[in-house]
């Protein structure tokens, strides 16, 4: 695998972890970002956690805590973070306006010291790339590539081509993200919010209905999914579960099609999730975990994350 420049724009939770990631396999990481306090963060924090992480046992990548440190500099500069970039990574605030003026200022920067090469791929978790890149010279050679929070530790990413996006670019940025042991997929046509995303919103809204129409508690209805659902699609997904459900997955859709579309139309009303309609959820939610514990609670879960990542690896899954 060559090695490649990789530029990281903003210095974020996932900004911080993409940095991490493009180390661990002995690329050359430039993180960027225009804020000098958030930027000052960045280093005592990666090094914290990579060499936490190789104490642990769950450092990625074959170079040590110490070479994967040396691999990242950190930029607030960014024409100076771009000279010679062959691969960037954009990860801003997810609303569109930001999105777009960061495009721009790539845009604008890469032609201006002359880099017509670098690839670059955005983060947004639900925002057709078609709304921020048509209109720009790197067209061509961008792409969305959103990865699942936290990226470090959850490999699933997505990769979203707009029409302009050069079919050699998506092929290239695929190959990318899995010799980064990633696990990339292609989106073959735009859709808001993705693939994920279109698959977590309608669980949320179906445990919106039921908390809040009195069918189950918060606790409840999180239990049915790690208790029920979790267990099976951490190694398989929904459509193989089905398949082994049944006598693979056509006599699975004779046995249980009606039955699916027959509680599927009961399921008409999507819920407007709003901070009054939320109390109720937030109030059993901090019965559990109150909010100035939620710090904790994130470290508890990327240690588990991690703990799964090294078993399913040794099952050979990963």
């Amino acid at each position: 695998m060559p090695t490649e420049t990789v530029v990281i724009i903003g210095s974020g939770i996932v900004g911080k972890s993409w940095a991490m990631l493009f180390a661990s396999a002995g690329h050359q990481v430039r993180l960027y970002d225009s804020f000098p306090q958030a930027l000052e963060a960045a280093p005592q924090f990666i090094t914290e956690k990579l060499k936490s992480l190789e104490a642990k046992g769950q450092l990625r990548g074959k170079l040590s805590a110490v070479e994967q440190i040396a691999l990242i500099t950190y930029k607030n500069d960014l024409k100076e973070a771009l000279k010679g970039a062959t691969y960037i990574q954009e990860c801003t605030p997810e609303r569109l306006e930001i999105k777009s003026g960061v495009f721009q200022d790539l845009n604008k920067a890469l032609a201006e010291i002359g880099n017509d090469k670098a690839i670059i791929g955005s983060s947004t978790s639900t925002i057709m790339p078609s709304k921020f890149i048509a209109d720009l010279d790197m067209r061509k050679r961008s792409v969305v590539v959103h990865p699942v929070n936290p990226p470090y530790f959850v490999r699933l990413v997505e990769i979203i081509p707009t029409p302009s996006t050069d079919p050699t670019v998506t092929a290239y940025v695929r190959q990318l993200l899995a010799d980064l042991g990633q696990k990339p997929i292609v989106m073959n046509k735009e859709l808001p919010g993705f693939a994920l995303n279109r698959v977590q919103y309608a669980i949320l809204n179906e445990m919106w209905r039921l908390v809040n129409d009195g069918v189950l508690s918060v606790e409840d209805a999180d239990t049915v999914m790690t208790e029920g659902l979790a267990p099976r699609y951490c190694f398989i997904g929904p459509l193989e579960t089905a398949q082994l459900n049944a006598e693979g997955f056509v006599d699975y859709c004779e046995r249980y099609g009606d039955a699916i579309y027959d509680v599927s139309v009961t399921q008409t009303e999507i819920p407007k999730m709003t901070a009054d309609g939320s109390k109720e959820i937030d109030r059993q939610l901090q019965e559990k975990v109150p909010n100035s514990e939620l710090p904790a609670r994130r470290a508890w879960r990327d240690e588990n994350l991690a703990q799964l990542a090294v078993f399913k690896k040794n099952l050979g899954i990963l």
